[in-house]
């Protein structure tokens, strides 16, 4: 009887201390995937960085708007040169001008829209 209980009782040591022994792995595992990137905390100077990128970022987006200016601007010109030339041709040349100006329009306005999303929902 007493080398049954001399067998068992190494096996059941062995057992709990490798059970305790993976499971202490696992949950380190298991907690680490929970923990987010973002709850980490930063330097400040990470945050300055992020925040310099992101100024720089709106500024990038910014610039499409005075693209959209020069486009307007250039399309007016073109419509002012075209009724010089051909005065019969005024309507069509206008409602054509009024489509490019809407149209660069729409793109100096999405511009200004990514400038915002990236300043404010980042």
């Amino acid at each position: 009887v007493q080398t049954s209980q001399i067998w068992e009782t190494p096996a059941l040591l062995i057992s709990s201390a490798l059970i305790r022994c993976c499971t202490r792995d696992l949950i380190r595992l298991v907690s680490a995937s929970f923990v987010a990137t973002w709850e980490f905390q930063t330097s400040a100077v990470s945050r300055d960085v992020d925040t310099a990128a992101m100024f720089i970022g709106v500024g990038a987006a910014t610039v499409g708007v005075g693209g959209s200016g020069a486009g307007i601007g250039t399309v007016i010109g073109s419509l002012i040169i075209g009724y010089a030339r051909n005065l019969s041709l005024k309507w069509q040349l206008f409602s054509y001008a009024i489509l490019v100006f809407a149209l660069s329009e729409v793109m100096g306005l999405l511009c200004l829209m990514v400038a915002f999303l990236i300043l404010f929902a980042m």
